[in-house]
């Protein structure tokens, strides 16, 4: 039995505290898309698109005033692209993120997932054109997000992916220079990818997913900072307890949105992703959620253990409160996403070397963090390797958006606006690691992958 009370709490949570449904997500398979002639294919995923997500603006929007929850983004996923389009005569795939943009923008979505290679063991020749292709076909669009997933805990990491992601970065960079690299901002680089997330850049649908589906993405780093307010002081044990019923109370609002929106479209209802997934609003922050816990500024000694609770509290309360958790689920640290990072980063409290370690203990990794725009190809790689690394030993999906920024230097910031934030440019190693990189082939599977 629901009482006031609840009502009236729930009710605070959108008002005062910044919560809201992250987004929408509807995933749709292309597979049946697949045509020799290029020009056909692309209108056929034009087509489909259009037809299975026509409604998916106007459901959100209805569910919105209907039960007063903000719905921030209306969003589509389709199959990585590096499938679809294995079967064309084309060289180049350029075209076929020029009709996903053409539909987004059809459909009157934010954004659009998929444009993506699975490379963690090796690649096809369509995995190698469409990575060839990513640089101009995130100049090219303007709602496209790119994935590569380069590694995975079962076949371990693929190298030469790794180095050629580092070229990618640049080259997109360079061609987004007007925008200070904000196609780096529409791509990310994976080890263990999941098939159901519904946020961007990394959205994806696999191929182990239906036909069409609904996926939710929540949010509500100020709900669980106004939360920790009421447990100034107390002990750990309290600290995770109401953050687990906070995350519970989050998680079945989703869930809410998530199935009304799967009767409505007539889709599948797939899961509810309950990231924290912040952004750069003031008390919106999940750095002054570790700073509530009793730390002086996110990046001190502490901020690791702090964010182990919060990602670990925040997905039992999540699983209690629905069957069907999926996606990233955790805390996301985007570094220009959310203020109190970079208030951290501003400070030189926070530093990359910081950042990789967090990405340890919870979900993603190294999220838009700017660098300066001469960092080269090969240092990026390393980076990416690092993160892959983290993700491979401790069988988590971990992830890199690295953002060079042309003509930038360390100390700078850079504005990308709405969620995506500002960023101060962060110092990386002056050491090189080219030569590292340039071994290339796999990094082995660790032991932990034999598990059948």
């Amino acid at each position: 039995m629901i009482n006031s009370s609840e009502v009236f709490q729930t009710i605070d949570m959108f008002d005062r505290q910044n919560l809201d449904i992250r987004t929408i997500t509807m995933g749709i398979s292309l597979l049946d898309c697949a045509d020799i002639s290029q020009k056909a294919a692309c209108r056929k995923i034009y087509d489909k698109i259009c037809r299975r997500a026509e409604k998916l603006v106007s459901t959100g929007q209805s569910i919105e005033k209907e039960f007063g929850i903000p719905i921030v983004n209306k969003r589509v996923s389709v199959t990585p692209i590096s499938l679809v389009a294995s079967a064309s005569d084309c060289t180049d795939y350029v075209p076929f993120a020029q009709a996903l943009d053409n539909a987004a923008k059809a459909v009157g979505i934010n954004f659009i997932g998929g444009f993506s290679a699975l490379v963690q063991k090796g690649f096809t020749q369509s995995d190698r054109k469409l990575i060839a292709s990513i640089p101009e076909a995130l100049a090219a669009t303007d709602l496209v997000c790119s994935s590569v997933n380069v590694g995975s805990t079962k076949a371990g990491i693929n190298m030469d992916a790794v180095a050629e992601m580092g070229r990618v970065i640049k080259k997109t960079a360079d061609l987004t220079a007007d925008t200070f690299g904000f196609g780096c901002a529409k791509l990310v680089i994976f080890a263990n990818a999941v098939e159901d997330n519904p946020f961007m850049a990394g959205a994806f649908h696999g191929v182990g997913e239906p036909e069409c589906v609904i996926n939710v993405g929540i949010s509500g780093p100020g709900v669980v900072h106004h939360a920790l307010r009421q447990v100034k002081g107390q002990p750990f044990d309290v600290v995770a307890e109401t953050i687990k019923k906070t995350a519970f109370r989050i998680t079945r609002m989703g869930q809410l949105v998530a199935r009304e929106a799967s009767a409505r479209l007539d889709v599948p209802f797939g899961i509810v992703d309950l990231s924290l997934a912040p952004t750069p609003a003031i008390g919106d922050s999940v750095a002054r959620i570790l700073e509530e816990m009793g730390l002086e500024v996110c990046g001190t000694h502490g901020t690791t253990a702090a964010l182990a609770l919060l990602n670990d509290a925040v997905k039992k309360g999540g699983v209690m409160a629905s069957n069907h958790v999926g996606g990233l689920s955790g805390a996301f640290i985007p570094v220009s996403e959310d203020e109190g990072m970079i208030a951290a980063a501003r400070q030189g409290a926070l530093q990359l070397d910081k950042l990789e370690a967090m990405t340890c203990v919870c979900s993603v990794g190294l999220d838009m963090i700017a660098v300066p725009g001469d960092t080269s190809a090969e240092t990026l790689s390393a980076i990416i390797a690092d993160e892959a690394a983290i993700g491979m030993v401790n069988a988590k999906t971990t992830a890199v958006r690295l953002i060079p920024a042309p003509g930038k230097k360390v100390g700078d910031m850079i504005e990308f606006g709405g969620l995506l934030g500002s960023a101060p440019v962060m110092p990386v190693h002056p050491f090189s690691s080219a030569a590292f990189v340039q071994r290339g082939g796999r990094i082995p599977a660790p032991m932990q992958s034999l598990k059948n």
